[in-house]
């Protein structure tokens, strides 16, 4: 289908995630970005119109700590790119190298509403190179680039010792050797960054520059907090360890699937960081989620945190992230705030709220027609997924168009 110049939404329940919502409402989106949004608009000459029915209608569902396009839907080994574990340390990794946007879980997200994603390296490394947001409509991963490199991946607890110190029986085996490989990472990206600024400053000859390394190369928008790390922690302790790590080094820090969050909400709110909370559906397979509870996602956000929720991607497939949302909010998380936390919230976290999280004039036309409320009914489903104005699934074709 060829993409529509003007796109008209009408009488549509739109829940804009920032400001007013409208019970009776119009979109009209122009060469892909939302042009205007309200009650009452004018029907402008030539647009393709949408009747919304009264459907509620939302910002695209965004999960901003996933794995999709890395670890293939039924490809098992050959399938899966997310880890490089040859080495615990591999900064200079790229998600967009191993991402495949041919992956059918693109095309199955796209059924469930969700339409842009962090996606990146695994937790088998303490350290597995960095994550890019994208847009989930597109053959090519070039051109679905929201923003590349947003996150630097760091992992604690049991993956990267059971990845290392149980089946190749080298470091790190400890939790101690995880904490200890970062730190020595850090410290030298920290020392790279020195004395290339002052290379820099000095107006020296070439011969005095610092001979140039991939990975410390690779951490250096972490030293100057440009971006952040995101730290894969479960437990407690690993909570702390990771909190701890980036005060030492003085770098920006995101906790990502907090799972024990719950039992320290007061040290978390005095830490004020963005939270991802998942994957919380399924078993508990690990020690470390004992403690694994849909209940975190109300308690940190009643305490006024910066929640998100995920879904770990293929962990729990893409497409029901929404579910997840609604079985936070069966758990008691606000309504209101379990929509934020899979749309704007993560869009803050990732820093393309500029682009995508909510429905406001200049932003992308990114947006969702639910036949029903999938936070409260199971059996709600999408009735149209648009992305940068173009309709990219519709119920009635069952694909993507």
């Amino acid at each position: 289908m060829q993409e529509t110049s003007l796109l008209f939404i009408k009488n549509a329940m739109i829940k804009t995630m920032v400001g007013k919502d409208f019970s009776s409402g119009c979109i009209l989106t122009e060469n892909g970005k939302i042009k205007a949004i309200g009650e009452n608009l004018s029907f402008p000459a030539g647009a393709s119109v949408i009747d919304a029915e009264g459907r509620l209608t939302t910002p695209g569902l965004i999960d901003g700590h996933s794995h999709i396009g890395m670890f293939g839907e039924g490809c098992g080994w050959e399938g899966e790119d997310g880890n490089e574990m040859t080495d615990p340390i591999t900064p200079h990794m790229r998600a967009i190298d191993s991402l495949n946007p041919m992956d059918e879980a693109f095309r199955l997200a796209i059924t469930g509403g969700v339409t842009t994603v962090g996606t990146g390296p695994g937790s088998g490394n303490p350290m597995g190179g960095t994550f890019a947001c994208v847009k989930l409509n597109g053959i090519r991963a070039d051109s679905i680039i929201l923003r590349d490199n947003f996150a630097m991946k760091i992992a604690f607890g049991e993956n990267p010792k059971r990845c290392y110190g149980q089946a190749q029986k080298k470091s790190p085996s400890t939790r101690m050797a995880t904490a200890a490989l970062l730190r020595e990472i850090l410290f030298k990206a920290r020392r790279y960054y020195e004395e290339l600024t002052e290379f820099e400053n000095s107006g020296i000859d070439d011969k005095k520059k610092p001979a140039f390394d991939m990975k410390l190369h690779a951490l250096l928008p972490v030293i100057k907090k440009e971006i952040a790390l995101k730290a894969h922690a479960h437990r407690a302790d690993d909570i702390f360890t990771a909190l701890r790590i980036a005060r030492e080094f003085d770098v920006d820090i995101t906790l990502d699937h907090c799972t024990e969050g719950h039992l320290i909400v007061e040290e978390l709110i005095k830490e004020d960081k963005y939270i991802f909370v998942g994957p919380t559906f399924g078993g508990k397979p690990k020690i470390e989620l004992l403690h694994k509870s849909f209940e975190t996602t109300k308690v940190l956000s009643d305490a006024g945190l910066k929640v998100s929720i995920i879904t770990d991607a293929p962990v729990i497939p893409q497409e029901s992230l929404a579910l997840c949302a609604g079985f936070a909010v069966k758990a008691g998380m606000n309504e209101e705030k379990a929509w934020k936390a899979i749309t704007i919230t993560p869009a803050q976290a990732m820093g393309v709220d500029d682009r995508v999280g909510s429905l406001e004039a200049g932003k992308d036309a990114d947006i969702v027609i639910f036949n029903g409320n999938p936070l409260l009914d199971i059996g709600s489903s999408v009735a149209y997924t648009i992305i940068d104005g173009k309709i990219v699934y519709k119920d009635t074709d069952k694909r993507r168009i």
